[in-house]
């Protein structure tokens, strides 16, 4: 939870490094706490979008709103785990080729961080 918290401190923060360990476990409360929202979404019975033509769920207005406010965190941690790896924060736009890029970024979110101090800064600090 203090990683999770940890991103939501650096919202607008896109320098600097993210250890593998923070990157991930920001995920994964992310996704935690998304299917959270989503639930209680349907225990509301809030209303939801659905476009059947390209099977897409859009959730209630309770699941898009945490996904909104989410952006920008996610975004910045994603950056500063490429930066942690020695890679431009510009290498996030590779997700943008279909399937191949993601593929790609979650390689280098995977790999291991710098073991030294690179050019975005010195090793991350782990929270304890």
């Amino acid at each position: 939870m203090k990683w999770f918290i940890d991103g939501l401190k650096n919202y607008f923060n896109f320098k600097g490094r993210a250890s593998r360990k923070a990157y991930w476990m920001f995920v994964l409360f992310n996704i935690l706490f998304g299917w959270a929202a989503i639930l209680l979404d349907r225990m509301l019975g809030t209303p939801e979008v659905i476009d059947v033509d390209v099977v897409a769920y859009a959730g209630g207005p309770i699941s898009g709103l945490y996904s909104l406010v989410l952006i920008l965190p996610s975004l910045a941690i994603l950056v500063r785990r490429l930066h942690d790896i020695g890679k431009h924060g510009g290498w996030f736009f590779i997700s943008f080729i279909p399937i191949i890029g993601w593929i790609w970024i979650l390689v280098l979110m995977v790999k291991e961080g710098d073991l030294m101090q690179n050019a975005y800064g010195p090793i991350p600090e782990e929270i304890s």
